[in-house]
């Protein structure tokens, strides 16, 4: 009987660790360390998983998320005083709270360059909706133009700056609301009213950056106790919103990895109850790859792209817990006989 040198004219290498990069993929070795021989394979988008990430130092729910794996903000929120917080990929650290306490807001940026606009506060009864802008530069929070339109449960275009972004959909009021399609781009400046979605819609999720965006899920508000949950994406070319492929589940109050509008994820949320399913986007249609560890309403969460991102707090109650999203280069697998 042939053996593997002869029949792929080379031998068996032997390893003390498992190798973790593409150029092994086809591969099959020997780990010297565990005594047992693998096989490499490539890993990808479908091989990628959840995994614990730090806690915050305060548990949080409905704020503003935006920025990497490596360097993500946590701003505003429920429950109050709130705690803003930021992650090294590793732990999370409070800074520097806003002027206006809000929560339903949302969020772009990094730890030295980010905007937050409208929102929620609880300083009126019934969480009186607010339009109030800040930047913040790294050090401090500086209230800038406001919102054209008073609003709560937005999105915005989580990879924009505190120079250009784009804020999208939401809704005003429980009694009678007013859901909306209105867009409004800022220049680092002001706020200007630009074209419409074509579905108006309220806790949806925003990728992307000021010229080229994607709105994700969302809901019609129609009394305090709900309304219809959507599906649809919308992709954003600086000047139109154009409908696209939508997801495979309808949901609202998730959120996704900043990434772009041909390449992200989104996650939990809403369908209603609380869901853990994760959606890959590839620029043309939606995929449904690796849960999340644990199932959350209104999660936050920030990103590269599809290849890495967090996701962090949610509700009820209001969770501490943060889930880091990895994709392997690489999957090894043990070689078993029968």
């Amino acid at each position: 009987m042939a053996n593997y040198k002869e029949l792929e004219g080379f031998g068996v290498q032997t390893l003390a660790t498992d190798p973790d990069s593409l150029g092994w993929a086809g591969s099959i070795f020997y780990n010297s360390t565990e005594g047992v021989f693998k096989t490499v394979k490539p890993g990808g988008i479908a091989a990628a998983t959840w995994a614990s990430g730090g806690n915050l130092n305060a548990a949080t729910s409905q704020g503003g998320g935006s920025g990497t794996l490596t360097d993500a903000l946590n701003v505003g929120g429920t429950p109050y005083p709130q705690t803003n917080e930021k992650y090294n990929g590793t732990a999370w650290t409070t800074f520097t709270n806003l002027n206006t306490q809000r929560t339903k807001n949302n969020l772009t940026g990094t730890s030295t360059s980010a905007i937050t606009a409208a929102g929620a506060t609880p300083t009126t009864p019934g969480f009186g909706t607010l339009n109030v802008t800040e930047s913040w530069n790294g050090s401090a929070w500086t209230e800038v133009a406001d919102l054209n339109t008073i609003r709560d449960h937005y999105a915005m275009s989580a990879s924009g700056t505190n120079t250009a972004t784009i804020t999208f959909g939401g809704f005003y009021g429980y009694t009678a609301p007013l859901n909306y399609a209105q867009t409004e781009s800022w220049n680092g400046t002001s706020w200007t009213e630009v074209n419409d979605m074509n579905t108006a819609r309220a806790g949806l999720a925003g990728m992307g950056i000021s010229t080229s965006a994607l709105g994700v899920g969302g809901w019609l508000v129609t009394s305090p106790s709900g309304g219809p949950i959507y599906a649809n994406t919308e992709s954003w070319n600086g000047t139109s919103w154009s409908e696209v492929n939508d997801l495979n589940s309808a949901r609202t109050n998730l959120a996704g990895s900043s990434g772009t509008a041909t390449d992200g994820i989104v996650f939990g949320g809403s369908l209603p109850g609380a869901t853990a399913i994760t959606e890959y986007w590839n620029g043309t249609s939606w995929t449904e790859v690796a849960d999340l560890a644990t199932a959350q309403n209104h999660i936050k969460g920030a990103g590269s792209g599809s290849s890495s991102a967090l996701a962090w707090g949610g509700d009820s109650p209001p969770q501490t817990a943060s889930q880091e999203w990895t994709v392997p280069e690489v999957v090894i697998n043990t070689l078993t006989t029968s």
